[in-house]
Formats: C-alpha cells, structure tokens, sequence
C-alpha cells in the first residue's frame, strides 16, 4: 500500500531544481509485535528488534545495488521521521556506533534516540499475546506464535495497548535493549561515547506531546487551576482539562526533547550537528506544533525540503536564499526555528526548560521506558 504522504517525488524534484540530484529509497519493516516482540523468550532466541534488523539490511542492500540506479554507495544519508527518526538515531549507535559504510550522514524529524529498558521489560505483553493466540499450553510458545494464523496473531496484536491507550508513549512494542543490536539504554551509549562519527540533524516539532495525550483526559485534578504547558507560549487557551497541558508537556520532553539535548550535548565539538524546532501550526487548537506536523513542510516542498536535500549532498544544510542555519554547539546551542508568517525562519537559542530536561533526562537513565 502506498501512503502519498509520503511520496518522495516532491524531494527528489526539489533536488534537481537546487542542482543536487538524488536517489529517494523508501524502506518497509516489521513493526509492531512482528518487528518488536519482547520476552525471555525472544532474548533466547536471539530474535529482538527484527523492525531494527530489517532496517539494517535495506541499508546493506543499498550498499549493493544502489550504483545500479545511478547512485553513490558511499553518499548515503539516512532519515526519516518519528519511530523513523528513532530508528535513524538507533543506528547510529548500534555496532558500537560503527555505521560499516552505510551511511555518511543521518537526519532525524521530529525523534531522536529513545530511552529504551530491556527486553524482558516486554514480557508482559508477550505473555498476553500467547493467551490470546491460544499458545500459553505450547511447550514452546514463540514457535507456537511462529505457526499461529497471521489473522488470529494480527487480533491479539491489535488487542494490546496502542500508542492512543491511557499508557501513550510508554509503548507496547518498541526497540529494546537486547544485547544484540542494542547492547545498553541508547542514552547510555550516548555517553559511553558509542555513536557514529557523521554529521547529523536532529529536531523537534514545539508541541511534541499533545498528539498522545488526549488519553489521560479523565484524570482528576486536586484542583482546577489550569497548568501551563502544551501548546507552548498560547497562555490559557487549550487547557482541554486543568492538566492537559502539563501532561502534553511532559510527555513531549521525557521522549522527544530531553533525548535530542542529549545527544547534542555529548557530541557537540567532535561532529558537525544542526538542530531545529518546528513552530508551524501554533494556532492550531488543542495541537499546536503537533509531532509530526513537520513532515507536512518536508513533503511540501518548500524551506525544509531544500535544507535536507542540500545537507544530503553536501552534508551542510546551507544555500541558497535560505537563512543561515549554524551548527550547534554547547558554547553556542543555536537552533534553527520554522514559523508561520511573513518570517518564515529564525534563529534563537536551545536553552527552553533546561532545568526540567536535565531532571527528565536523569530520571529516564535510572528508569528507561
């Protein structure tokens, strides 16, 4: 099934018309329990993060045939966005943050690395799909989950809770630590230094949390003063219930911004690295700068688009008549910003809530999700 959100044309187009032509590769994987089951089980098998896996063999497949459609093997740069833009942050410290020759560069919209438990953090959901599939009596359960119909597998699956349940973000299937492909939290890797030496962009979109937390509407204040939060900067509006905004807030850090400050702050001075936050879409109720909600800028065309296409083919997101966008350091932490309006870009500072993430950050080291 093809999703023309997505469709690479407009990046390709956009390309040529800035004269760096490129090769638009879109790559399929398992996702949820079929890329991400999780248990005793599956640790013994040696089969976690097959989604992650997967990934990595359409990165070696490119590596191979790539020349035949007129493309270089050694100037790809890997990207996406969301649970993609985790997947591309995974990579880069999978191996020992050694990307082998697949790639020179990595982009990542709206995600960064995920704070990730281990795999046996999974078993609960292992073990209710078994219930579901019938399989709890099988002397072997993960063979029986292998011989279940995908029908009766796809229900159970499609049983557990969604990233939309009252749990959101902290998810059902996601990648897990499981000695393979992921040998520690990836925000431990990060400090340990374990991270490919290849310049990369990492972004947020401003209101990251607010899509995920319509779920916790039902949650009773001890009073009803209304707590500032998400959407930012949009004072007492979009307070849907007292705590929503402080929720979306949360959730938007703990996952989203606290991850990609890491990052930044632990490679800054020995890569090239660019951050952005998009700000598009603020008067938007309820929303705001929603996750995602960049994507529509990328896939539009226009500023974003021309900013990734150049960086891909010149690992430097400037030129042209676009602003200058500086790299980050931690001397001077300069973030790009996407608005609305008749100024479309501007520069500013990534200093927002330094206190909080640093909080959150140290939180999500002593208990990964």
């Amino acid at each position: 099934m093809v999703d023309n959100r997505y469709n690479g044309t407009v990046i390709v187009e956009k390309a040529i018309s800035l004269g760096v032509p490129a090769i638009y590769v879109s790559i399929n994987y398992r996702l949820n329990a079929f890329g991400f089951l999780a248990s005793q089980e599956v640790k013994d098998a040696g089969v976690g993060n097959l989604g992650l896996r997967d990934q990595r063999l359409a990165l070696y497949w490119i590596q191979k045939y790539i020349c035949a459609f007129g493309g270089d093997p050694t100037k790809v740069t890997i990207w996406d966005e969301s649970a993609g833009a985790v997947s591309v942050g995974l990579h880069m410290v999978t191996n020992d943050g050694n990307p082998d020759g697949l790639f020179r560069a990595a982009f990542m919209q709206s995600g960064s690395l995920l704070p990730a438990d281990d795999i046996l953090q999974g078993q609960k959901y292992y073990d209710a799909l078994v219930s579901e599939t019938g399989c709890s009596s099988a002397p072997d359960t993960l063979q029986c989950l292998r011989e279940a119909p995908y029908e009766a597998l796809l229900d159970a699956v499609n049983q557990a809770p969604s990233l939309y349940s009252y749990q959101s973000l902290v998810l059902t299937w996601q990648p897990r630590v499981d000695g393979v492909f992921l040998t520690d939290d990836p925000q431990k890797l990060v400090q340990q230094g374990s991270v490919a030496d290849v310049p990369f962009v990492t972004s947020e979109c401003d209101d990251e949390g607010t899509l995920f937390s319509f779920s916790t509407l039902n949650i009773t204040p001890v009073n009803d003063f209304i707590s500032p939060g998400s959407p930012f900067d949009t004072g007492v509006l979009n307070a849907i219930t007292p705590q929503f905004k402080r929720i979306a807030a949360f959730q938007g850090d703990v996952i989203f911004q606290a991850p990609r400050r890491l990052l930044l702050h632990h490679r800054s001075g020995k890569q090239p690295l660019w951050t952005y936050v998009s700000k598009r879409l603020k008067t938007l109720p309820d929303l705001g700068s929603f996750h995602s909600s960049d994507i529509l800028n990328v896939f539009g065309g226009e500023d974003m688009t021309s900013y990734l296409v150049r960086f891909a083919s010149n690992l430097d997101p400037n030129g042209g008549t676009d602003l200058y966008w500086p790299q980050y350091t931690t001397a001077e932490p300069t973030m790009l910003e996407f608005l609305d309006g008749s100024i479309p870009q501007a520069l500013t500072e990534d200093t927002y809530r330094v206190e909080a993430m640093a909080f959150l950050t140290n939180v999500t080291l002593a208990y990964p999700l």
